[in-house]
């Protein structure tokens, strides 16, 4: 059975659900009640995501299991790739799933990213270099960037 806590975050509650199959949400929310008892399935979510807002931890190593097309599987697995640090074009990524023209697909696959910070769709920039749309808004995505790679982030903005 599906479980879901609420979390305190730099960024704002953050909403973890998942059972035993693994964790198939993590999103950020404006407000909420935080949670006063975490089960047992989501505990290690839970602190790893402290341990990497705390700047202790660079990777995520509890089971994922989220839900969505195949496509979008497919592009969500193409994030995972992207080193914690690192950012990636929209352009670049369509690119290594092996279709330019697939820009829009991508990014639409990108922004229904059901797995906030740990699916890192935070790191996809504007070809430009420029940031652009993050659901959580573009102040949270600068936030993430930047607390991943302080000296890279303040020469790109």
């Amino acid at each position: 059975m599906s479980q879901t806590i609420f979390i305190n975050s730099p960024l704002g509650i953050t909403k973890i659900e998942g059972d035993e199959n693994g964790i198939s949400v993590i999103s950020v929310l404006s407000e909420g009640s935080i949670s006063e008892t975490i089960p047992n399935e989501l505990q290690e979510a839970v602190s790893q995501l402290q341990e990497y807002f705390e700047g202790k931890r660079t990777n995520f190593t509890f089971k994922l299991n989220p839900k969505g097309t195949d496509f979008q599987q497919k592009v969500w697995q193409e994030l995972l790739n992207i080193p914690f640090g690192k950012t990636m074009s929209y352009m670049d990524l369509s690119k290594k799933l092996g279709d330019v023209k697939a820009i829009r697909a991508v990014a639409s696959a990108n922004g229904k990213n059901p797995l906030w910070i740990v699916v890192p769709c935070h790191r996809v920039i504007g070809t430009d270099g420029s940031l652009t749309g993050y659901a959580g808004g573009l102040w949270r995505k600068k936030w993430l960037l930047e607390h991943e790679n302080p000296t890279l982030q303040q020469s790109l903005f």
